[in-house]
């Protein structure tokens, strides 16, 4: 009876598993679709004249796309009279060293504080994660006051500054974990061989973490590009300093019926974060689980 009945209980395992990873698959086809949806409706949307877009919805473009009049003028207008151009330009100019400066301060101090051995090493650390809990509006108003009383107001070094302080406490909690998961034996090594701090730093520890840098890049990049507050607050309304999420806002407040320019726009400031997170997706995923596991 027994050996009647174990293979139907095998089989009805097996089938039971199968069945979960098709719901699995399911479930995150869904997601994938309901998430999809809105940017796909943006792209659409912004390829089409104003008088379609009054018309009816993007959807119907979909079911008469040989009969659907498309067109480039959306992006024409919004990149040369609405000053997209520029605050593309801007936002670059913000966001790469906004990401570069925080992830190489980040690096050196996750370094120190993993393998060199200093007073204090321990409460400082913990210093700079319980940062993580001071709410970044806290901080706005008297940086505001600091940047005006030095003249950095309105300047791209300002919030470079703001960036940088805003995501270290971050950077510096997953680079450390990570570095400090690093071999032991390997650190001794390059110590006995006679290898500074700095050859080891730079020689062993930046190569091997790369994929928890570039993890954190992403984030970084992503917060910064997509950032509207900080901008707002330490850039303001200067048009020769604007970044993409203000000329978006300012798009919105004097084109906010004009939904074939705000489509426009807004894929403009989407356009390269996905980019970016597509080209570094590999990384991205790297960095997520690297040091989860020894061995």
């Amino acid at each position: 009876m027994t050996a009647a009945t174990s293979p139907s209980r095998k089989e009805a395992g097996l089938l039971g598993r199968i069945t979960d990873r098709w719901v699995v698959k399911l479930i995150i086809l869904v997601i994938v679709i309901v998430w999809l949806t809105p940017t796909l409706g943006v792209l659409i949307s912004s390829f089409r004249p104003a008088a379609d877009v009054d018309a009816n919805g993007w959807w119907t473009a979909l079911a008469n796309l040989g009969s659907q009049g498309w067109t480039m003028e959306n992006y024409s207008t919004v990149l040369s009279s609405e000053g997209f151009g520029n605050a593309f330009l801007n936002s670059l100019a913000v966001t790469i060293p906004a990401t570069v400066i925080p992830i190489t301060i980040a690096a050196f101090a996750a370094y120190a504080f993993a393998w060199m051995d200093f007073p204090g090493r321990q409460w400082i650390f913990v210093t700079v994660v319980a940062l993580l809990v001071v709410p970044l509006q806290m901080a706005l108003i008297p940086l505001l006051k600091l940047y005006v009383a030095v003249d950095l107001n309105q300047t791209f070094p300002a919030i470079w500054l703001a960036h940088t302080g805003f995501g270290l406490p971050l950077a510096v909690y997953l680079l450390r974990n990570y570095i400090g998961s690093l071999p032991s034996s390997l650190m001794e090594s390059a110590r006995i061989d006679g290898a500074t701090h700095f050859e080891i730093f730079t020689k062993l520890v930046v190569p091997l973490s790369v994929p928890v840098l570039a993890s954190f890049a992403i984030f970084q990049f992503l917060w910064v590009w997509n950032d509207l507050l900080v901008a707002l607050t330490f850039l303001g309304g200067n048009d020769d300093v604007q970044v993409v999420t203000l000329a978006l806002r300012n798009l919105n407040g004097s084109r906010g019926s004009q939904w074939h320019l705000l489509t426009a726009g807004a894929f403009v400031t989407m356009a390269l974060p996905l980019a970016v997170f597509l080209s570094l997706q590999r990384y991205f995923v790297r960095g997520l689980t690297a040091g989860s596991v020894k061995g």
